[in-house]
């Protein structure tokens, strides 16, 4: 009966049209029938076009500790973090998600459950798998400013040497746990950027899994801007963001026009909103950190019918 059934198998998947059995991108291209919601899908709670780092900063002048949360979706929680001299944070881990760190100035060592630790200084990437404590620590004389993204709205646990954060709607138990996490291809606990690039770094993917995806998307300078018609693409169901780690990036957005990102800026764009991400045209080479959510499992592009796919 196995081997009927798994013969069964086999001949369908034979007999699939090829685009079936294809995942993500690899099929050849097809017309279809996408939504877009009316009026566009708005930008709310912390949500905007582009949040400059810049005005961050000047918002906690004179504060060497602090959060800004600049980003909430779905899937991410992204925010600003600053650690004053000689600051720790608790060890933590999320349960079944990773968080990923760009640092933005300053220094901190960072402490990873079976990795060396680390101390880590500006434009280093930091990748925490599900399962794994880390633990940050100003080892600088300045504060160290950073932005990390974690699950949204997911209860960081503690080991059982810590004390838990009280937090209001919530209690922490003791509990047994039997899994752990770990680092396969692309991911890796830390990337100095800088030295990165400076040994010839091209794009490549950071932080993935079947939730969680970073990319690093490096472009050179272009030699000619796309014509205004030429919209990029849109996402269903899911928000794409980027935060600007190298050079400025300029990205036009529908019903938000063309806005730009300096070092350290946060773009970003919701779910069904056209969208192209271009570098700007006196920058040079740009590098930004793409965050989009399910990138593993296939996620795609929908693109215009009378543009190329890619554009």
């Amino acid at each position: 009966m196995k081997s009927l059934v798994l013969g069964m198998v086999a001949l369908a998947l034979a007999s699939a049209p090829a685009w079936a059995q294809a995942g993500g991108e690899k099929g050849p291209e097809r017309i279809v029938w996408a939504a877009q919601k009316v009026p566009e899908t708005p930008y709310d709670g912390p949500n905007k076009p582009v949040t400059h780092i810049a005005d961050i900063l000047k918002k906690h002048q004179g504060q060497a500790s602090w959060e800004e949360k600049v980003m909430l979706t779905r899937d991410y929680d992204g925010r600003y973090i600053s650690l004053a001299p000689g600051e720790k944070t608790k060890a933590q881990f999320y349960a079944d998600d990773r968080c990923f760190m760009w640092v933005q100035s300053g220094q901190m060592k960072v402490t990873i459950d079976g990795q060396t630790p680390t101390t880590v200084t500006k434009g280093f990437l930091i990748d925490v798998a599900p399962r794994l404590a880390y633990a940050l620590e100003n080892t600088g004389t300045e504060p160290v400013v950073f932005w990390r993204v974690s699950p949204a709205g997911q209860m960081p646990s503690y080991p059982a040497s810590e004390t838990p954060t009280p937090v209001k709607g919530w209690k922490y138990i003791q509990a047994k746990i039997t899994s752990t996490g770990g680092y396969d291809a692309p991911n890796q606990p830390f990337l100095d950027y800088n030295a990165y690039i400076a040994a010839g770094g091209k794009s490549r993917e950071f932080a993935l899994d079947g939730h969680t995806s970073a990319h690093i998307i490096r472009a050179g300078a272009l030699t000619q801007l796309p014509p205004p018609t030429s919209w990029g693409h849109f996402h269903e169901n899911m928000v794409e963001a980027w935060i600007v780690i190298e050079g400025q990036l300029d990205v036009l957005i529908s019903g938000a026009g063309l806005v730009t990102g300096q070092l350290g800026d946060v773009i970003m764009v919701p779910n069904e909103r056209w969208h192209r991400a271009t570098t700007h045209p006196s920058s040079g080479t740009s590098t930004r950190l793409a965050m989009t959510p399910r990138y593993k499992e296939g996620q795609i592009h929908y693109f215009q019918t009378d543009q190329p796919p890619g554009n």
